[in-house]
C-alpha cells in the first residue's frame, strides 16, 4: 500500500508541479499515455488491496486464534501479487484501447493531469460504446472491493459488542478507524467520479474531487 501510494503520487504531483510552476502545461502524446497506464494500475490496484484488507481486519477481530493461519505469509502475498496483478491488468487494457482512437482538433486536455474520460472528450471518433464498457469496468472495480468492504465490517460490528471487556471492544474500533477513514477518502471521491452518466459530469467537480484519490488519501496513507 504505501508502495503504491508513493507511485501514485510521484505519477501526478511532479508534472502538476512543473506545470504549475513554469506556467507550460503541456505534456507529450507518450508521456500522456504513460501517466494514464501508471494511473489506472495503481487506482485499480489500491482499490481492491483495501477492499482485502478489510478481510484481514475481519479475520484479526473475529478470529484472532485462527489468524496466523487464515492469514498467513503465503495468503499476504496472494493478495499483494492478486492486486497488482488486477491493476496493471486494467491498466494495460485502458491504456490500449484510449490510446488507439484518433485524437484531432483541440489537445486541451481539461484536467490537472491525464486522466482516461478528459482524454476521451478530445477524440474524433465515437467514444460511446467504449464509455460504456468503461462504466461497467468502473462498476466492477468498485463494486467487487466494496462488497468485501461491507461484509467485513458487518462481521466486525457484530462481532464487537460481545466481546468481554470495554478495552477490548475500544481497540478492536481502533485497530479499524485508519482503514475506514483511507477507504473513505478513496472509495468517497472515485464513486463519484467514475459511477456517474457523463451527462452529469462537469470537468470543474472532478478536478477538486480527483485530488482526494491522487493527492490527499495517498500522503495521509
Amino acid at each position: 500500500l504505501s508502495l503504491m501510494d508513493l507511485m501514485l503520487v510521484c505519477n501526478i504531483v511532479p508534472k502538476m508541479a512543473v506545470n504549475f510552476l513554469s506556467g507550460r502545461k503541456s505534456i507529450s502524446f507518450v508521456g500522456c499515455g504513460i501517466q494514464i497506464g501508471l494511473f489506472v494500475s495503481l487506482v485499480g490496484s489500491e482499490g481492491l488491496l483495501l477492499g482485502l484488507m478489510a478481510y484481514d481486519r475481519y479475520v484479526a477481530i473475529s478470529h484472532p486464534l485462527h489468524y496466523p493461519i487464515l492469514i498467513s505469509q503465503r495468503v499476504c502475498l496472494q493478495i499483494a501479487g492478486g492486486s497488482w496483478a488486477f491493476g496493471i491488468l486494467d491498466g494495460m487494457i485502458q491504456i490500449v484501447a484510449t490510446m488507439t482512437f484518433p485524437y484531432c482538433g483541440s489537445r486541451n486536455v481539461d484536467h490537472f493531469f491525464c486522466e482516461v474520460p478528459a482524454l476521451l472528450n478530445l477524440a474524433c471518433a465515437d467514444p460511446s460504446l467504449f464509455e460504456n464498457l468503461l462504466f461497467a469496468c468502473y462498476f466492477f472495480m468498485v463494486l467487487l472491493p466494496f462488497s468485501i468492504i461491507m461484509a467485513s465490517y458487518s462481521h466486525i460490528l457484530a462481532a464487537v459488542p460481545h466481546m468481554h471487556s470495554a478495552q477490548t471492544r475500544k481497540e478492536a474500533l481502533a485497530t479499524c478507524s485508519s482503514h475506514l477513514t483511507a477507504v473513505s477518502l478513496f472509495y468517497g471521491p472515485a464513486m463519484f467520479i467514475y459511477l456517474r452518466l457523463k451527462r452529469y459530469r462537469t470537468p470543474s467537480h472532478d478536478k477538486v474531487v480527483s485530488v482526494f484519490y491522487t493527492v490527499l488519501t495517498p500522503i495521509l496513507n
